[in-house]
C-alpha cells in the first residue's frame, strides 16, 4: 500500500488565513457556556403553519425527486408575480430566474461564474463574511472600502477613485448586515453611473429586502432599468419566513447573465429540495400580506429591545433594516470587539457577534451585533442581562 505523500497530506491550503466562520465559533460558545444566543441570525419562533402544512402536503404526495435545476418552475412564476407586485419588475421565470440553495450558494455561484485570474471586486466593509473567500477562491482580488464611520454609508467619491481596468464587480448589500444601513435611491443611482460608466457588474445582496423599517423603500438593483441590466440580485426565502435552516433563496438577472450564472449552479447545487419549493410557490401566491406584514413585525421587536436598554450603559442608534442592532461598548470597556464577546458569553451568559471580524482595517470601533428576531420573552431576558452591566 502506498504511503500518502507529505505534500498531499499537509496540503497547500487555498484560504490559509481563513478560519471556521465566526457565526459557528460564537453559537458554540453560547452552547458551551450556557449564553443567550443573540449572535447568529436565526429567529426562535416558528415558521408560518401555512407554509408547513403545504411542505408537508408534498412531502407526503410524491413530489421528492429532482427538480428542475433552475427550479420547480411553478415557484419561479410565483417569484416573478412577485416581483411584479413589489418592484413593477417583469421578470421573465424561464430566462432571468433561478432557484439557489440559500443566498450564500447564490453569491458563490455568481461570482465564479464572472470573476477570473486577476480581476478585482469592490467589497464594502464591514463585509458579510462570505463575499471575500468566494472572490479569492475564483482567482479574483477583493477590493475592500470601508463604509463611512456612523452611519455606515457607502462614500461613492472614494469608489470612482478606487475602480481600475480590472475592476469587474460591485457588490452591495441593502438592507446591510452586520450594521443594519440601507440605500437611499440616490445611492442606488450614483451606483448605477458608476457601474454603467466603467462597465461593471453589480452583485447585489438583498437578503433583508423585507425588513426595513421607519417607512423607507428598499431600493432594490431591480428597480433601475439600466443597472437591472448588470445586476444579479440575491434574495432568501429563508430570512423571509423565518425558515434559516430550509437555505433557500433565488437570483434574478438579465438573461445573458443567468445563462453563465446557470452553468456554475449547475455543478455546485444542481437543484434544491423539491417539496419544500413546491411549498413556497403555494404560499407566496396565497399570502402576500407576509412580506408586507414584517417592516411592521421586526420593526415593533427592533423598537422593544432598544426600550429594554435605554437604562443600560450601551449606546446605539436604531437600526434601518435587517434583524440586527449594533450596541456601543465604548463607555463599558476598552477590551477589542473579539475578546470582550467572549467575556459576554463566559461571564454575562449573552452571546453578540463582534463587527471587527468582517473588515480588513477593523478600526478601533466598540461594536457588537445583537439579533432581534426572537420572541418577547427571549429579548426581555436579553436586556436583563445587558442593562446588569
Amino acid at each position: 500500500m502506498g504511503r500518502i505523500s507529505d505534500k498531499h497530506a499537509n496540503p497547500k491550503s487555498k484560504l490559509p488565513d481563513v478560519g471556521t466562520t465566526i457565526f459557528t465559533v460564537m453559537s458554540e460558545m453560547a452552547q458551551e457556556h450556557n449564553a443567550l444566543n443573540l449572535s447568529q441570525g436565526f429567529p426562535d419562533f416558528d415558521t408560518p403553519a401555512a407554509l408547513l402544512e403545504r411542505v408537508s402536503h408534498y412531502l407526503n404526495s410524491s413530489h421528492n425527486q429532482y427538480a428542475p435545476m433552475p427550479g420547480v418552475p411553478a415557484l419561479r412564476q410565483a417569484i416573478a408575480a412577485k416581483l411584479m407586485r413589489c418592484y413593477q419588475v417583469d421578470a421573465d421565470a424561464d430566462a432571468e430566474i433561478t432557484v439557489t440553495s440559500g443566498a450564500t450558494e447564490a453569491l458563490f455561484s455568481a461570482i465564479n461564474a464572472f470573476v477570473g485570474r486577476g480581476d478585482e471586486v469592490i467589497v464594502f466593509d464591514p463585509a458579510y463574511d462570505s463575499y471575500d473567500p468566494a472572490i479569492r477562491l475564483a482567482g479574483g482580488t477583493a477590493v475592500h472600502l470601508p463604509l463611512r464611520t456612523g452611519d455606515f454609508s457607502v462614500d461613492w467619491e472614494l469608489v470612482r477613485n478606487s475602480v481600475t481596468p480590472r475592476t469587474r464587480m460591485i457588490v452591495v448589500n441593502s438592507p446591510h448586515n452586520p450594521t443594519g444601513a440601507v440605500f437611499s435611491e440616490q445611492d442606488l443611482r450614483t451606483l448605477s453611473a458608476i457601474a454603467c460608466e466603467h462597465d461593471l457588474l453589480v452583485l447585489s445582496d438583498e437578503v433583508y429586502e423585507h425588513i426595513i423599517f421607519d417607512g423607507l423603500r428598499h431600493e432594490s438593483v431591480l428597480r433601475l432599468p439600466e443597472l437591472r441590466q448588470r445586476s444579479l440580485s440575491v434574495s432568501s426565502f429563508g430570512k423571509t419566513y423565518h425558515a434559516t435552516g430550509w437555505k433557500i433563496g433565488y437570483v434574478v438577472a438579465p438573461p445573458e447573465l443567468t445563462r453563465e450564472f446557470r452553468k456554475v449552479h449547475q455543478f455546485n447545487q444542481f437543484t434544491v429540495v423539491t417539496p419544500m419549493q413546491f411549498a413556497l410557490a403555494d404560499y407566496l401566491n396565497d399570502h402576500p400580506e407576509h412580506d408586507e406584514s414584517l417592516p411592521a413585525f421586526y420593526q415593533a421587536k427592533r423598537d422593544h429591545f432598544c426600550e429594554l436598554l435605554k437604562d443600560s450603559r450601551f449606546t446605539l442608534s436604531p437600526a434601518k433594516g435587517t434583524y440586527f442592532q449594533l450596541l456601543d461598548y465604548s463607555d463599558i470597556s476598552d477590551k477589542p470587539d473579539t475578546l470582550y464577546v467572549e467575556e459576554l458569553t463566559r461571564k454575562a451568559g449573552i452571546s453578540a457577534i463582534p463587527i471587527s471580524v468582517f473588515s480588513e482595517d477593523p478600526g478601533r470601533q466598540r461594536l457588537l451585533r445583537f439579533c432581534f428576531a426572537k420572541s418577547e420573552a427571549t429579548l426581555e431576558k436579553a436586556a436583563e442581562i445587558l442593562c446588569r452591566i
